[in-house]
């Protein structure tokens, strides 16, 4: 890798910081200008002492992209500012703040001597900075040091989120720096998993990200923030209010139209989430024509292809799997988007099955499904095997989740179909219980491994067997954790005639969530 060609124009370094310089690669891309992106930028504006127009467009595309968790860009951004102002102080501090830790990843051993570097440059022209980029210089100046060490990083992040705090309190109307230190505390906290509402630091991190909204709901950072920080809480409709807005607010940049879809998800608004995420994939295919970003293509697919599964829309669904298959050569999703709505014949022309046990396994649990409702048992049976082995021998990870509780989920499935297609459906059920329970292990994760709940499969089964008030109960359970979503709404409908009842407000829900299905429903499986 060669070195940044900025290290190699600018001249205005001691001698030190030059022989660092030399130490320190880059990515291939450094050696190359940086365009300017403003078809795909917000009409965001951090305005910096520097007299140079180039050089505050360079930096406003620059914190978008950080916004944006685009870091590399983002970097490259703050670089193109340097050129078009050597001597701007603070435009070295968005370097180093670049190459620094952000919620989707730490700072590494490779991206440390490059903040450091950085941050160096930045002192060496404090004095010519504004007193306020000089209180932002030094804020950041605590998060590294010249001997990094991984293992030791909070210490840097907790000095860092002291600093923040106190830069916050000294200038309160600045909503960026605001912004800056509800990311210094997020950056404290584990960053999976479910998340207390009643918790002292999530009650702390929310107030400073409302802080920043209640005086601008549009600020793309704050409310960034906030749907992460809320997602995985029992309050996930806090981010809803600037979530309307955060798509929009940089237009190319595919992670921010995606954003709104974690909180439409947990509310279980599908068609929002579909919506945000067909903006996404749009924005990652125009980044080929250099009219936006694209930030995690494969994860803004999968949330598509989730979302419409949820709701019903099996076109998109469909669309955005095979979409996926082909970006990430890998079919599994796609053939689970099939069974979920019923196309066995098309899952035999899906190829050969990837690697790995739990995507491996997604896609034989697929063909085995397929080839029990096309008629042929003894292939269905001879998954089921291979799936109940993977089950009780599998070490793999898929995310944050143990591949056991994906493949046994699976297993379950199917074991209990064949059975419903033996007759004998109370074997059917208990093996829906089993995938059930399996399936209720899974950690928090946004979108979920699977494109179903076993209790769309467990409450039909209660159906059939007259068991109406189970089947009531698994439905509920199922809104409970996907609100809205029109499998469980058909079954609490179908549970409710059955036992000759109506609820007005399950029957207004379904109407409210058939909106843009494309399916005719007959059970909650196929």
């Amino acid at each position: 890798m060669a070195t940044s060609r900025i290290i190699l124009t600018l001249a205005i370094c001691t001698a030190g910081i030059a022989s660092l310089a030399q130490e320190i690669s880059y990515p291939e891309e450094f050696n190359e200008p940086m365009a300017l992106f403003p078809e795909a930028m917000g009409d965001f504006h951090f305005p910096i002492s520097s007299k140079s127009p180039l050089a505050q467009q360079y930096f406003d595309q620059g914190f978008q992209l950080m916004y944006s968790f685009t870091p590399e860009d983002a970097a490259r951004s703050f670089r193109e500012a340097q050129v078009a102002d050597p001597d701007c102080a603070v435009c070295y501090w968005g370097e180093a703040w670049s190459w620094g830790s952000y919620l989707n990843g730490a700072m590494t051993t490779t991206n440390a001597p490059r903040a450091y570097f950085a941050m160096q440059e930045a002192l060496a022209r404090i004095d010519k900075a504004s007193a306020k980029e000089a209180d932002m210089i030094r804020a950041l100046q605590v998060r590294y040091v010249e001997d990094f060490d991984p293992e030791t990083r909070r210490v840097q992040d907790q000095a860092y989120a002291d600093a923040m705090a106190k830069l916050a309190a000294k200038y309160p109307e600045d909503l960026d720096l605001n912004t800056l230190y509800a990311d210094a505390l997020f950056l404290l906290e584990e960053r999976r998993g479910y998340r207390d509402i009643n918790d002292p630091n999530v009650i702390r991190l929310h107030a400073q990200l409302l802080s920043v909204l209640d005086k601008d709901i549009l600020h793309p950072g704050a409310c960034h923030l906030l749907v992460h920080a809320t997602e995985s809480t029992t309050k996930p409709e806090l981010a809803a209010p600037c979530a309307r807005f955060l798509g929009n607010s940089i237009p190319g940049a595919s992670h921010i139209n995606h954003m709104p879809s974690h909180t439409w998800n947990e509310m279980g608004l599908w068609h929002d989430a579909v919506r945000a995420n067909t903006l996404a994939w749009q924005s990652d295919q125009k980044a080929a024509f250099g009219l936006g970003f694209a930030i995690y293509p494969t994860h803004n697919l999968t949330m598509l292809y989730y979302a419409a599964s949820m709701g019903g829309e099996s076109a998109a669904a469909i669309q955005a799997a095979k979409d996926l298959a082909k970006l990430s050569r890998n079919p599994s999703m796609h053939a689970l988007a099939l069974i979920r709505f019923g196309r066995f014949e098309e899952v035999a022309e899906l190829g050969e099955a990837p690697a790995g046990d739990v995507d491996r396994s997604m896609f034989e649990f697929a063909r085995g499904y397929a080839a029990l409702k096309l008629d042929d048992l003894p292939t269905a049976r001879s998954t089921l095997t291979t799936l109940e082995q993977t089950t009780a021998t599998t070490k793999a990870r898929f995310r944050f989740h143990d591949g056991k509780d994906i493949v046994g989920t699976l297993a379950g499935i199917l074991k209990g179909e064949i059975a419903w297609t033996e007759g004998n459906v109370e074997a059917a059920a208990e093996a829906f219980r089993v995938a059930t329970s399996y399936y209720d292990n899974l950690n928090y994760d946004e979108p979920e491994p699977l494109p179903f709940s076993p209790r769309h499969w467990l409450g039909s089964a209660y159906l059939a067997l007259g068991a109406y008030d189970n089947a009531l109960a698994e439905y509920r359970r199922d809104l409970q954790e996907h609100p809205h979503n029109i499998w469980s709404l058909f079954g609490v409908q179908q549970a409710l005639a059955m036992k000759g009842e109506k609820d007005p407000v399950t029957a207004r829900d379904l109407e409210e969530a058939s909106t843009y299905a494309d399916i005719w429903m007959r059970d909650t499986k196929y």
